[in-house]
């Protein structure tokens, strides 16, 4: 399977589509997942072209995981979590539903499970949870 430039996380990238962006650094870009399983999910991607970590170059993926590190513990101070989990897809059959490499970032507490998959946020929560997240990066 090839990389499709029209997927959504691309078009994120371009500006195209709005987002809530919760960091950015030379290689990789962080926004809050519009359908969160979580308070605080967020999503992880590189700036270049990978479908998913099969297609990713080692150096795609060692800015991504340093990336997921630094934003497991901002959400874990954010939302004061005592875990976190890390979620990564690959192809369809494997789960995987936008075809750009992307890690999920969710907070976890002890006893309260993740949200079911496919409910879209209230963007004034989403926007809250993102000041949260910032204010723990900075």
């Amino acid at each position: 399977m090839q990389y499709d430039p029209e997927n959504i996380f691309a078009k994120i990238l371009r500006a195209e589509i709005p987002n809530e962006k919760l960091y950015e650094d030379d290689h990789t870009y962080v926004f809050m997942d519009i359908m969160p399983r979580a308070d605080g999910h967020c999503l992880v991607i590189p700036k270049t072209p990978a479908r998913n970590m099969l297609d990713a170059s080692p150096e795609q993926l060692a800015a991504c995981i340093a990336t997921v590190q630094k934003m497991g513990h901002a959400v874990m101070k954010a939302f004061d979590a005592e875990g976190v989990t890390i979620q990564q897809f690959n192809e369809a059959a494997g789960g995987q539903e936008v075809f750009h490499l992307h890690y999920h970032v969710l907070p976890r507490r002890e006893g309260l499970p993740m949200r079911p998959p496919g409910t879209m946020a209230d963007f004034d929560v989403l926007k809250d949870q993102a000041d949260k997240i910032r204010a723990a990066l900075a």
